[in-house]
């Protein structure tokens, strides 16, 4: 009898062992906020884009979601700086997302409604230029580049972008209908392999499925690859220099120059931002060099 209870003890351990594993790697990545209760449960609930004070915030900010790691350093910076704005709520959904949100006023996650208006709104250099009638003002405050993020040891040996052709070999690939990179990475496809690689890339491997087109890019490459489901995923070096600050087992096959792409963030102060004060403040600040010091501690480039 004893032997029985010690064996299902075992395999309950066990059990719970392969189920803990299952979500090592689940976000948010980043600190949550002290509260009463700390309900986050992995693979859940776990909301990892929304952050801070979502009741009456005195700041509200948009962020192009690749900036997600930035965010605990950022503003508590701000924070320090300027102690009055004790409220401030902050997302990093896809930038398409956000625009999609601005322009139609409400977004809905889960059971959740927010109807915030964003007081900054933080994308690529073509997205706020498109969306220009929305702001009174807009900064450049940080450049990226292209790497391909793969598991550690990289199994597949990919050496290339050309290699993403390969049928073999399961790829993370961001959705251009609403993430920039997307289309940015396209264009890295083309300088590296013609058309012929872009539509290897977009068509024939979407097609057969080897080629997964992400909902939430800077969640989801990452993620793919942690749990085996790709091979590998084109993504911001901020991404997998992240992903290794964290410790989690990930590689970064650097790109070449000539193929690469350089991407510029810009940030939009909105016209009908309800916390112009804080707003002004928040964009004097990310030109600081106390903000570009943390964009640059998590792979960005700074001028």
């Amino acid at each position: 009898m004893l032997k029985i209870i010690i064996y299902i003890g075992v395999l309950f351990s066990a059990i719970s062992v392969a189920n803990a594993q299952d979500h090592r790697f689940d976000p948010p990545w980043n600190t949550p906020p002290e509260a009463a209760v700390n309900f986050t449960i992995p693979g859940i609930d776990n909301i990892p884009d929304l952050y801070g004070e979502i009741e009456n915030p005195q700041l509200v900010i948009f962020f192009a979601g690749n900036q997600f790691m930035v965010i605990d350093d950022l503003i508590k910076g701000f924070k320090k700086l300027h102690p009055e704005y004790e409220r401030i709520f902050v997302e990093t959904l896809p930038p398409g997302i956000l625009a999609k949100q601005i322009q139609g006023g409400s977004l809905t996650i889960g059971n959740l409604k927010i109807t915030h208006t964003p007081d900054i709104y933080t994308a690529g250099q073509r997205r706020i230029t498109e969306m220009t009638d929305y702001f009174d003002q807009t900064i450049e405050y940080a450049q990226n580049k292209l790497i391909l993020m793969v598991p550690k040891g990289n199994p597949k040996q990919i050496k290339s972008l050309e290699d993403l052709q390969r049928p073999e070999v399961r790829i993370a690939m961001p959705n251009p209908t609403w993430e920039g990179v997307g289309e940015q990475i396209k264009t890295a496809y083309k300088k590296a392999g013609g058309q012929k690689l872009v539509d290897a890339v977009m068509e024939t491997k979407t097609n057969d499925g080897s080629t997964y087109l992400t909902k939430i890019h800077h969640r989801e490459s990452p993620l793919r690859i942690l749990n085996g489901l790709a091979d590998v995923a084109p993504v911001w070096y901020s991404e997998v220099a992240f992903q290794k600050m964290i410790k989690h087992p990930v590689e970064g096959i650097e790109i070449p120059v000539e193929h690469n792409i350089t991407a510029k963030y810009m940030a939009g102060k909105l016209k009908k931002s309800k916390n112009k004060e804080a707003a002004a403040h928040f964009m004097s600040y990310l030109q600081s060099d106390k903000a570009k010091a943390i964009y640059k501690k998590y792979g960005f480039d700074v001028n």
